[in-house]
């Protein structure tokens, strides 16, 4: 019963860095590499719908940052093309529904923390062009548009750069993505939005304290524009004890954010970091953290997208009918991408 209903559904992912891995490679393995590393796991967790998060690492900031993001940008066209009988960029809800209908999977291409961007906000038409449609504008530390959740203790709000590319992105139809963002970022992107906003990939913070995950008002309030709010699945985020690492500590945070936000406003971002540092510079990662919490510590099953239909298998277990199922595997995000990616303010 699980199966069939985790197969039918819209499998949504709205955070996957698998473009690190990608990117890695000569450009001329993009698409192969692509193909038989990723393509297979994502298959295997039914996803339909990937987001595509171009996070640029340390080493390329600031001076390589623009250069990287573009190469990362580069690169999910390239994967796309090289990949056409099975992927799809898409840069709209009508590209989506045409992809999904003829069984490919719907890539959309994100921003994280957009360090290429800098104060640059004139650039955000660019990278529209290019077939960005999220973007969040800072991750643990301080950019020029914002300061990230590991920087609360600044207290800080959105440079005058951020809030004029909080504008544009409601300008072009980009969807802003509260994740990673400092408390009082957050607080003031829900004052200035206009439309949707969403978090990619953040748990509840009444469950697990940590400056990553979000509070029950933040939860109310994307919720009350209308937005999406996207379970992070990285297990030091979803509980301090390792013994409870487990799909049922996750779909613990799920069933808080539907009792705080609703059923129609709560979705997946996996954040499989696990699976993309492995990729990226095996065997070194056996450890790996990053600000403090350990990036390689993943809920058994769930360390890559092949284990997804664990977390269908679990919501039937906790009670949930059939209809919210579908909404939280990824009929919420649908929705919210049919109604806003790429359409203009």
């Amino acid at each position: 019963m699980s199966a069939d209903l985790h197969r039918d559904a819209v499998v949504a992912d709205t955070h996957n860095d698998l473009l690190m891995a990608v990117t890695a490679r000569p450009p001329r393995q993009w698409a192969s590499f692509f193909r038989e590393r990723w393509l297979p796991q994502l298959h295997e967790g039914g996803v339909n719908l990937q987001v595509l998060p171009v996070f640029v690492d340390d080493a390329y900031r600031p001076e390589g940052a623009l250069r990287q993001t573009l190469r990362m940008i580069e690169c999910a066209h390239t994967l796309a093309e090289g990949n056409a009988d099975a992927v799809r960029l898409c840069v709209d809800g009508a590209q989506i529904d045409e992809a999904l209908g003829e069984g490919r999977i719907a890539l959309v291409l994100a921003l994280e923390s957009a360090p290429g961007l800098d104060a640059s906000v004139e650039l955000l038409p660019t990278l529209h062009r290019l077939g960005v449609r999220v973007a969040s504008v800072a991750h643990w530390g301080r950019t020029a548009l914002a300061d990230g959740s590991g920087e609360d203790a600044t207290g800080s709000r959105l440079t005058a750069a951020g809030v004029e590319a909080v504008r544009e992105m409601e300008r072009l139809g980009m969807i802003f993505d509260v994740s990673h963002l400092g408390a009082s970022g957050v607080g003031h992107v829900l004052e200035l939005a206009t439309r949707p906003v969403m978090a990619t990939h953040s748990s509840a913070r009444a469950l697990r304290e940590h400056h990553r995950n979000l509070t029950d008002d933040q939860i109310r309030a994307i919720a009350a524009t209308g937005g999406v709010v996207c379970v992070n699945f990285l297990a030091a985020f979803l509980s301090e004890d390792p013994a409870e690492y487990t799909v049922d500590r996750l779909v613990d945070h799920i069933e808080h954010v539907v009792s705080v936000g609703g059923i129609d406003h709560v979705g997946l971002g996996p954040d499989f970091i696990r699976e993309v540092m492995h990729d990226v510079t095996p065997p070194c990662c056996e450890g790996f953290s990053y600000s403090g919490v350990d990036a390689m510590a993943a809920i058994p099953g769930l360390a890559g997208p092949g284990g997804l239909p664990l977390v269908t298998d679990a919501l039937l277990k906790h009670g949930f009918a059939d209809e919210e199922i579908v909404k939280i595997l990824g009929g919420n995000v649908l929705r919210l991408f049919r109604a806003e990616l790429g359409v203009p303010a």
